[in-house]
């Protein structure tokens, strides 16, 4: 059975990523990281999504990018805006998905995994830079430059199977494979035991998602 490396934050994406790489027959280890995030229930969230969808390993890592400030999800100084607004958002977390991608080559590496899955998106989404087909073309050509395991010709691939997809057709996707929502935490002003404000970004795209895919919302609402 080939390995993957999935990159799992507890929230609605990534565990439909999951959901996505084990039915295309991966053995999927799941990469939770701790950055400093104010809403820490989705770290919660992920362990238990990755026991529901079957991850044979769950790992979770401590980041310190949070120390920086400067995202409304790490520094305290900053509050989450119930609106996005124009340009990049403040709740863009400077490098997060470099620095998680990198952290998931190296146990790509390691584990001679075939493929690392993320669940960025760049349909319906805040928009951050590193969601974009550009981002991850990028990394893939630092992991062909930069590993040994591709330099001695193997593989390990990017795959970003969200990429393209409305958040209803995320939630249609999961939903056929079986994925239990009201697990996850999109929330970014979640409280301890995981339920959503309602009124931040992430929970109007997701709650629009769930009304356009007429799929059941079972988000726990604060």
């Amino acid at each position: 059975m080939p390995r993957a490396v999935v990159l799992l934050s507890g929230g609605l994406d990534s565990a439909t990523t999951l959901a996505i790489a084990r039915a295309e027959g991966y053995e999927c280890y799941a990469l939770s990281c701790s950055y400093g995030q104010k809403h820490r229930a989705e770290l919660g969230a992920a362990r238990a999504v990755a026991a529901a969808l079957g991850a044979r390993e769950q790992r979770e890592i401590e980041i310190p990018i949070g120390q920086f400030g400067g995202s409304a999800l790490t520094d305290a100084a900053l509050t989450v805006p119930e609106h996005g607004g124009e340009g990049i958002p403040v709740t863009y977390v400077p490098a997060r998905n470099t620095i998680l991608l990198s952290l998931a080559l190296a146990w790509a590496e390691v584990l001679g995994a075939e493929a690392i899955f993320i669940g960025v998106n760049a349909v319906d989404y805040s928009g951050y830079p590193d969601c974009r087909p550009e981002f991850i073309a990028a990394f893939q050509q630092v992991v062909e430059l930069a590993t040994k395991r591709t330099v001695e010709g193997a593989s390990i691939r990017i795959e970003v199977p969200l990429i393209d997809l409305t958040k209803a057709g995320i939630i249609g996707r999961g939903a056929e494979l079986g994925v239990d929502y009201s697990l996850t935490v999109s929330c970014y002003r979640a409280d301890e035991s995981g339920r959503a404000c309602g009124r931040c970004d992430a929970c109007r795209i997701r709650a629009e998602g769930f009304e356009a895919a007429g799929v059941e919302d079972t988000t726990r609402y604060a």
